[in-house]
């Protein structure tokens, strides 16, 4: 059986857009993949974190993959710090890079430059994706589900992974992207030019997953959308409208001909008002579930139980590695 492997990270909530990008994938790769879904907080300390705060959005993010549908009998879940060969084989990872490799990933180019002139920028955003490599190769994984944000990094991935095995010998799988046949980019209700985001500094240009649902209806009803008030999917010329359709799409499987059809002589108050209920009757069981799941022990038995999967195969990888390059006696 192929094995899968994705890490999120506990930094911000989630958005409806994490969700029906990546997140409810998940649940229809377990029954056909062997996965590992990580907790990535180590990728989280990129930048300062409080200690507090990261430890519960830990176990928050852990409890909200089971929430989705995730079975921990079917997938292993754990935190990436509580197996320790992450570590270690991205001190290995990142002295197999380049300093041209690493400076020409997009992610570092964008986020130091969120920095002023007079800050300093943490190296940990320069060796992020050896990091990630590091997450990949220990599992011997051999898909990946990726967004186009991390596609450069996958590559950097496999490129790693390949000059190793040049070095020292067949080690690591080389993982393949796993792109959706078909997926929906949900963007900003207020820039729908822009991709949705959870560091959105506008708080109602996103929709979180476990956001109070009388807020959600009011982003919906005051998302952004042109004057003409026909309800017809146009993404260059009616990008507002055409991203709640494509929301609503992602949800309904509808297609946009039949909401417009359905639409027609009505205006856009009356599809947003439809929206709100589609996303509260689609969020509201999963909000439930998960609150419970914060209150109950099993979160935590379920985050040991995926540590020690985890770290079993991680070591097996992790000394195989150390063996090839004489770091072991």
């Amino acid at each position: 059986m192929s094995t899968i492997f994705s890490g999120v990270q506990p930094s911000g909530e989630m958005t409806i857009g994490n969700y029906i990008g990546a997140m409810r994938r998940f649940v229809t790769y377990q029954d056909t993949h062997n996965c590992l879904f990580c907790v990535v907080n180590q990728h989280a300390i990129t930048v300062p974190q409080k200690p507090d705060e990261l430890k519960q959005s830990a176990r928050k993010l852990a409890a909200l993959y089971m929430a989705i549908g995730i079975d921990p009998k079917k997938a292993t879940i754990f935190i990436q710090s509580e197996v320790r060969a992450h570590a270690a084989l991205a001190w290995i990872m990142t002295c197999l890079s380049s300093m041209g490799e690493l400076e020409r990933m997009t992610q570092y180019k964008d986020k130091s430059q969120q920095h002023g002139k007079n800050e300093t920028i943490p190296a940990g955003l320069f060796v992020y994706p050896p990091l990630m490599a590091a997450d990949i190769l220990l599992y011997q994984t051999t898909h990946v589900p990726v967004g186009d944000d991390q596609k450069q990094h996958l590559e950097l991935t496999r490129d790693l992974a390949a000059r190793f095995n040049a070095r020292y010998g067949e080690t690591f799988s080389i993982p393949e992207p796993l792109i959706a046949k078909s997926g929906a980019r949900i963007m900003s209700l207020q820039t729908p030019t822009k991709k949705m985001s959870k560091s959105d500094p506008n708080n109602a240009a996103t929709i979180f997953l476990l956001e109070d649902l009388a807020k959600t209806k009011k982003k919906i009803m005051r998302a952004q959308t042109d004057s003409d008030g026909i309800v017809r999917f146009d993404i260059e010329n009616k990008p507002g409208i055409s991203n709640l359709m494509t929301l609503r799409a992602a949800l309904t499987n509808e297609t946009m001909d039949t909401m417009t059809a359905a639409y027609d002589g009505k205006g856009y108050g009356d599809f947003k008002k439809d929206l709100a209920e589609i996303i509260t009757e689609t969020l509201a069981p999963l909000q439930e579930e998960h609150k419970k799941l914060m209150d109950d022990p099993i979160v935590d038995t379920v985050l040991n139980e995926g540590a020690e999967k985890a770290h079993a195969l991680a070591e097996q990888t992790l000394k195989k590695v150390e063996g090839k390059m004489g770091l072991s006696r």
